[in-house]
């Protein structure tokens, strides 16, 4: 080594001479090869991974054929760095490289091998952190490729050019398993970097420079999600529909159900949302997330609506019992329809005290209404309703007296509407949102997991 490396024969600062076809110097053609001994799971926060490997670099220097200088010798010269450092090594850098460093304990882990014709190898054993621009949009249904690019630093094509070898460039080590994703394939690249001066890519360098890269493809394993986010959120939207079956009077459990449900779905949705970056765009997690948000709340709206029209004091009258029809009187309420067409007298008169007599502190002012409402025939007589109100602010308790002269109503008067109370209306509205509810979060699945899936 010492008569190779003489400086009078031997420049480190050159790269090898290779004569071309033309007779001109050729580029130096620098083989890599690479073994992948562990790959860390990818960190969506920081969009990165880590990688040990070890990186090897072939080529053929003629300035160290030592065939004629030890004509005996058939084995490699082996060494570790410091053969390397009395070499000309093509630098090369790892373009999405966020740190990086050569393992080894007492010395670094560089293995370098010189052949009796000229051939150097250099193994170097590295742990690097890189980036990975990952694409999150069906987060926690993505797919991921993430590469680790290797260019030529100092030269440009014109002087070295970057191949993988032919077999086997990339190894993977068969103990090598990610816990969060899994290997569904692996490919290489070779191809040309165009640098200029605006970008300052190869420092203040313009060119075109060779790179090589090597991509897997990852896709994320479900089982985590599955139990810890989409079964118990499932679960908590479902637990949400227990209110209606209570009684819509009955507030405390309803808000009580209500309010913990959504508080602990979003306790569950926001300790999950802790681990990912804040991207622009929606994520598929987030879709999910809305979506049970809206059911969850939209329970609670339905009870609010419900126990206001259960404290409603008048009954109101629906052409039809369908959903259109009472949720229409519901939301828009009308009192009881009564046949007022022949309606042609109505008398008020109010007993009143003297404004000269002394009132006692027991005395009440009454109102008494008599509405005189004519028979449509002998058969339908229809007798007056007279109804007396106590309207006396200083009472504790008012008195209310209807008096309906001949039997009760029916439920479907003569033209054909039907008469319902509020608590009936409310109890109507619950039961069917025992059956939208539900139905409607499992159309709001199927479009999901389709959306998951398939688009």
């Amino acid at each position: 080594m010492t008569r190779l490396t003489h400086v009078c024969r031997y420049d480190r600062l050159e790269r090898p001479k290779r004569e071309s076809i033309n007779g001109t110097n050729g580029p130096v053609k620098v083989y890599a090869r690479a073994y992948i001994y562990f790959m860390q799971n990818l960190e969506a926060h920081d969009l990165q991974f880590k990688i040990h490997a070890l990186l090897q670099f072939r080529y053929v220097d003629p300035r160290l054929v030592f065939r004629e200088v030890a004509p005996n010798r058939t084995k490699p010269i082996m060494g570790e760095q410091s053969l390397r450092d009395l070499l000309w090594v093509p630098h090369v850098f790892l373009a999405n490289e966020r740190s990086s460093d050569i393992l080894g304990t007492a010395e670094k882990d560089i293995l370098t091998s010189i052949s009796p014709d000229g051939t150097v190898i250099v193994s170097t054993r590295i742990s690097a952190t890189l980036y990975c621009w990952m694409n999150l949009q069906k987060f926690p249904f993505d797919e991921q490729h993430c590469s680790t690019v290797l260019e030529s630093w100092m030269y440009n094509e014109d002087d070295l050019v970057l191949l993988w070898e032919h077999k086997s460039p990339v190894t993977l080590a068969p103990e090598l398993h990610l816990t969060e994703y899994v290997l569904l394939e692996m490919f290489t690249n070779e191809t040309v970097i165009n640098a200029d001066l605006s970008d300052l890519r190869h420092g203040a360098f313009a060119g075109n420079y060779s790179s090589l890269s090597f991509t897997v493809h990852l896709a994320r394993e479900m089982g985590f999600y599955m139990m810890d986010y989409f079964i118990p959120s499932i679960m908590l939207v479902a637990i949400s529909w227990v209110t209606f079956w209570l009684q819509a009077d009955q507030s405390a459990p309803r808000i009580t159900l209500g309010t913990s449900t959504m508080l602990t779905f979003i306790t569950l949705a926001s300790a999950q949302g802790k681990t990912l970056p804040k991207v622009s765009y929606i994520k598929a997690s987030e879709i999910w997330f809305l979506g049970c948000t809206g059911f969850i709340f939209g329970s609670l709206v339905e009870f609010a609506f419900v126990n206001t029209i259960w404290r409603r004091k008048r009954n109101v009258e629906v052409k039809k019992v369908n959903s259109k029809h009472v949720l229409k009187q519901a939301i828009t309420p009308r009192p009881a329809r009564k046949d007022m067409s022949g309606l042609h007298k109505s008398h008020s008169c109010t007993s009143l005290a003297d404004s000269a007599t002394t009132v006692s502190a027991n005395s009440f002012n009454n109102y008494l209404t008599v509405h005189s409402i004519p028979q449509k025939s002998p058969s339908s007589a229809t007798l007056p309703i007279i109804s007396t109100t106590d309207v006396d602010r200083a009472m504790t308790e008012a008195s209310n007296v209807t008096i309906q002269i001949e039997g009760q109503a029916s439920n479907v008067n003569g033209n054909g509407w039907t008469t319902m109370t509020p608590q009936e209306v409310a109890i109507w509205i619950d039961k069917r949102s025992r059956f939208v509810f539900p139905i409607a979060f499992v159309i709001f699945n199927i479009f999901y997991w389709t959306f998951v899936y398939y688009v």
